[in-house]
Parts: C-alpha cells; sequence; structure tokens
C-alpha cells in the first residue's frame, strides 16, 4: 500500500474485494454527478418555454422522491433478500429506465410527461440500493473497518458534486442531455457487474431466506422501537431539513445581496465540495472518538459556518466559512452510517437503513420549501443566518439529551442491584465485556 495513503484507509484499501466494490461505485457516483446537471437541463431541452419551469421542478422531483414509496411498498418483499440481490435490482431498474430516456429522445418520443415517469420509474428502489450498499459493506468488511469504508464511499459522493457537473457540461455542449442520462444508465451495469463478481458475504447480516414472523417488522417499525436509532434520525432529518433554505437562499444571497455573477455561486458550491472531500478523508481518525459526539459536534459547526452570513462579512470570508462547512459536514453521512449498522439488529440492518434512505429523501425537500417563503420575509442574508443558528440549538439539544442519557446509565449501573447484577464484585480480569466494544465506541452503544 502506498505510504501517501492515510494509515486509517491501508487496512480497508488492502482489502481486494472492497477496492472491487469502491471502483464500481465510483463509476456509478459518477454518473450520478452529471445527472445532477444533466435532468434539469434535458426538461429544458424538451419543454415548452412557458412551462419549463414547472417540468425542471417535476424532473428533479422525480429523479428522487419515488424512493421514498419504493421503500413503503417494496419493503415487503425486499427485506426478505440479501444486500447484494437489493443493490442489483436497483442497478436493474436504474439502468432500465434511464437508459429508456435516451432510446426515446432518439426515436421522437421523449415528452416531458413521458421523460418524468421513467425517472419516476428508476428511483422507485434507489432507497433500498442505498441500503443495500451500506449493508454490503457490512457483511464484505469487519467491523473496525467499517467507519473508513463508509467514509471513503460517502466522499466518492461528494467528489462526484465536483466532477460530475464539469463532465456533463462539457458534454452537454456538443450532444443532448439525453445522451448524458445515457452514459449514467451504463455506469449501473457497470456496477451491477462489479457486484455480481462480488464473493459471497463472509458475514451476513441480513437474511438469506424467508423470514419468520419476527422478523417481518418494516424498518420504520425497527426504528421505532430502537430509541437510539430513532434519535438519530431525528437528528439527522432535521439537520437535512435545516439545510434545505440554504439552496434556496445562497443563490439569492449571491445575486441580490452581493449582485454578483452566477460564477460566484459556483465558487462557493465547488469550495464547499473540495472542503467535503478533504474533510470526509481526513475522518478516518475520527473512529477512535466516541461516535455520538463527533457527530452532534459537526451539526454544531456546520451551523455555525452559516452565521457569518447574517453579519455581513465580505464574499471571501463567507466563501471561506462555506468551505469551512464543507470540510466539517464532510463526515457526517459516514458516521451517521456507522451508527446505523453498530446500532440496528443485524438481520434487519437493511430495512432499517432502507427506512432512513426513505425518510431523508424528504428532509431536503420540505426544507427547500419552506426555505422560498422564509427568503422572501427575512431575506437572504438573514434567512442564512436563521438556519445557521437554528442548527446550533439543533446540535446544543442533541448535547443535552446525549449527556443527560449517559448520566442515566451511570446512576443505573451504581446503585447496590445494578452492581451484583453486572457483576462489579468480580475482578477486573474476571468481568464479562461486550464484544467489539471500547472506550471510543461508549457514546455509540448507550446513547438514546
Amino acid at each position: 500500500m502506498s505510504p501517501l495513503v492515510p494509515a486509517a484507509y491501508r487496512p480497508v484499501l488492502g482489502t481486494p474485494v472492497f477496492r472491487r466494490l469502491l471502483g464500481g461505485l465510483a463509476v456509478s457516483y459518477l454518473g450520478d454527478g452529471m445527472s445532477f446537471l444533466a435532468v434539469a437541463w434535458l426538461a429544458i431541452e424538451i419543454s415548452p418555454a412557458d412551462s419549463a419551469g414547472l417540468w425542471v421542478g417535476g424532473a428533479v422531483a422525480a429523479y428522487t422522491l419515488p424512493g421514498v414509496v419504493g421503500a413503503l411498498v417494496f419493503g415487503r418483499w425486499l427485506r426478505r433478500f440479501p444486500a447484494r440481490r437489493i443493490l442489483l435490482a436497483d442497478n436493474a431498474v436504474r439502468a432500465v429506465f434511464l437508459g429508456a430516456v435516451p432510446v426515446a429522445w432518439a426515436a421522437g418520443l421523449l415528452s416531458p410527461g413521458l421523460y418524468v415517469v421513467l425517472l419516476a420509474g428508476s428511483s422507485l428502489l434507489h432507497a433500498w440500493g442505498s441500503a443495500g450498499t451500506y449493508t454490503l459493506l457490512a457483511e464484505l468488511l469487519p467491523p473496525q473497518q467499517r467507519f473508513p469504508a463508509n467514509t471513503l464511499v460517502s466522499t466518492l459522493t461528494f467528489a462526484a458534486t465536483i466532477a460530475g457537473p464539469a463532465v456533463a457540461g462539457l458534454l452537454v455542449s456538443h450532444v443532448s442531455a439525453a445522451v448524458v442520462i445515457g452514459i449514467d444508465a451504463l455506469t449501473y451495469v457497470v456496477l451491477a457487474v462489479v457486484v455480481l463478481g462480488l464473493p459471497e458475504a463472509v458475514r451476513p447480516v441480513g437474511p438469506a431466506g424467508p423470514v419468520d414472523a419476527g422478523e417481518g417488522r418494516g424498518g420504520f417499525a425497527l426504528l421505532r422501537a430502537e430509541r437510539g436509532l430513532l434519535g438519530l434520525l431525528a437528528l439527522t432529518w432535521t439537520f437535512n431539513f435545516l439545510y434545505g433554505p440554504v439552496e434556496v437562499a445562497l443563490p439569492l444571497h449571491v445575486t441580490q445581496d452581493l449582485e454578483a455573477p452566477g460564477s460566484l455561486l459556483g465558487l462557493y458550491w465547488m469550495f464547499f465540495g473540495i472542503g467535503a472531500v478533504v474533510g470526509g478523508l481526513a475522518a478516518g481518525s475520527l473512529q477512535r472518538l466516541p461516535l455520538w459526539p463527533v457527530t452532534v459536534a459537526i451539526v454544531i459547526g456546520w451551523g455555525a459556518c452559516l452565521v457569518p452570513f447574517a453579519l455581513g462579512a465580505p464574499a471571501p470570508v463567507t466563501v471561506a466559512s462555506f468551505a469551512l462547512g464543507g470540510a466539517i459536514y464532510g463526515p457526517f453521512v459516514a458516521l451517521s452510517i456507522t451508527l446505523m449498522q453498530q446500532n440496528a439488529p443485524p438481520e434487519h440492518l437493511a430495512s432499517v437503513l432502507a427506512a432512513r434512505s426513505a425518510a431523508l429523501l424528504t428532509a431536503a425537500p420540505l426544507g427547500t420549501a419552506l426555505g422560498g417563503p422564509v427568503t422572501a420575509a427575512l431575506g437572504p442574508d438573514s434567512t442564512l443566518g436563521v438556519s445557521g443558528l437554528t442548527t446550533v440549538t439543533l446540535g446544543a439539544v442533541a448535547g443535552l439529551v446525549l449527556l443527560a442519557s449517559r448520566g442515566t446509565r451511570r446512576t443505573r449501573t451504581t446503585t447496590p442491584a445494578a452492581r451484583e447484577r453486572r457483576g462489579d464484585a468480580m475482578t477486573e480480569e474476571q468481568r464479562p465485556h461486550p464484544p467489539h466494544l471500547d472506550a471510543a465506541d461508549y457514546g455509540t452503544a448507550h446513547s438514546g
């Protein structure tokens, strides 16, 4: 392994099966990054000028939101299958429906309505596909390698948001955006071939066959039953929801408050993406820290980085602050996924992760919808500041809840009856210890 690779990632990158999967995911995520631009661009190309805005909004929503429906409707069947089959099913659906877009375009049959239908079909299983990806990582890798693996995979998504739109921008200027979406479809074929070539899971965490009545509960029911998982989902959902207004207020801050060209907006997002990649890769060292407190600190840190907008800071300062916010946010996805992997019942991990993905698909869009009227009422700079301060408050409340839950646990385990039940009369050598649990995991295992 090259000495340029950080030590935290050498063990996981030294695993051939993970390197193959990471390569397939990199190709697929690059295709998704290209579609991030191409989906809206093609809607503009094929829609009447007087209704283009409506069709663009419909296309963007259709590319993501039906995953919520898929998580609810197909869960009864998909949660019975191992992670690899779930991921392959999503790859097949994405490839077929997205591949139909350039075919219909070339045949002159691609109307705006058909386009939205095809995009909606492509996203039906995508919440399950995301769940299958992270469940497969948990199956293929030992527990101590999951956080670095999650970090590398989530960092790829940030890198794709930088490289994908840049590549797509070059392509749509020479060929139709429909061709770019067709390329995205091919990237799912590449990922499917990679997944088919992977060995059988060495540590299955999901059912390999039919499940019994107890295992038949859906992911949302399991989340409701597990207080710690439900709290993590609530924190993540609210965090994403409070981010939603940023996507509305930041462009208006550039055009109205600063009266600057669109290139400055591109600069904000470029530096955010670079910061997220750097922060995500630097997060390998965080696996030695208690994951719950670090997750809460990220929420507070991101919110604080938005406050300079409300203080009237000049553009260079807010660009730097936004880049720092990206670096702080970078590890968040990997941390929250790792907490789910550690705390969810292993046999239900795919169902729990699919429910998580479905719930989070609604958070940012709802926040974005709220961002419109809030920005109109407060102004762009104040909206960014309010989003930041509310996010800081969210993190502070989560931190207090975490401290209270740990204090409650200490109180329970210091009573004579509790000491007797837990074998505190034993010597340190005789006392049983839970597997895969050390001081660094204390906040993860006992938070609620």
